[in-house]
């Protein structure tokens, strides 16, 4: 049986300042939970409805109702983990690192987390307003991508102010991605959902890039910045890996 005080502390990691403050965060499902365990995350406590269900752990065996009280999502899975926050790595300086300006949606961040580790893009630096990449809905959009990617969180103009390498910024004027010559080497930057990127980072870009829109139908205003992020992605990738 969990207790009360589980429940509550659990229940409390749904907020990024509990979060912040315990250094915890909340995991469901075997398949987020075993990529967590496999990557050596510090299991804080894990809960499940079914015995055995990850090998060579201990889980506390609960009920559905119970496991149900402390599950974020719509329909409760049959495992919930509380994992510690590891610290935040250094990003390594080559490849493509992303920048994320003011990404508010979870879900958002998340599959940019998840494209990040498909197309082996190991940095994403975030600006600090930017959504918690620990709450609960990003980390269950992740499918467990979070465990191989290396995310922090800092003053972007700061970062760009001692950077070296080219900068290209996803925009709606930038020049057609599929007629640039890309680098191996570069930072690029996708902007907030329903503002871009702000003026402050675009003067510190040296390129502007963006996705053409195709036929004559133009009434689409922009790509879900997941979806731009991927074309990106898969741009810079096929220019310099393939």
């Amino acid at each position: 049986m969990i207790s009360k005080s589980q429940i509550k502390l659990i229940r409390s990691l749904q907020q990024k300042k509990y979060r912040s403050k315990l250094k915890l965060f909340v995991a469901e499902g075997p398949k987020v939970i075993n990529e967590l365990l496999s990557a050596k995350f510090k299991l804080h406590s894990l809960y499940a409805t079914v015995e055995d269900l990850f090998a060579g752990v201990n889980s506390e065996i609960i009920s559905d109702e119970e496991i149900s009280k402390i599950s974020f999502l719509k329909n409760a899975n049959n495992s919930v983990a509380v994992f510690t926050i590891p610290e935040q790595k250094k990003p390594k300086k080559e490849g493509i690192t992303l920048l994320l300006d003011s990404i508010r949606d979870p879900g958002n961040l998340g599959t940019i987390i998840r494209l990040s580790d498909w197309f082996n893009v190991s940095n994403i630096i975030c600006s600090s307003d930017s959504v918690d990449c620990f709450n609960p809905k990003v980390i269950q959009a992740t499918m467990g991508s979070i465990s191989r990617v290396s995310i922090s969180y800092c003053d972007l103009t700061k970062y760009l102010s001692l950077n070296e390498l080219p900068v290209y910024a996803g925009t709606m004027d930038g020049k057609n991605i599929y007629k640039e010559k890309l680098p191996e080497n570069a930072i690029v930057i996708v902007g907030n959902e329903a503002n871009g990127i702000s003026d402050t980072l675009l003067n510190l870009t040296t390129h502007k890039i963006g996705i053409p829109r195709f036929g004559n139908n133009h009434q689409t205003e922009s790509l879900n910045v997941a979806a731009a992020t991927a074309i990106l992605f898969s741009e810079f990738k096929r220019f310099t890996e393939l």
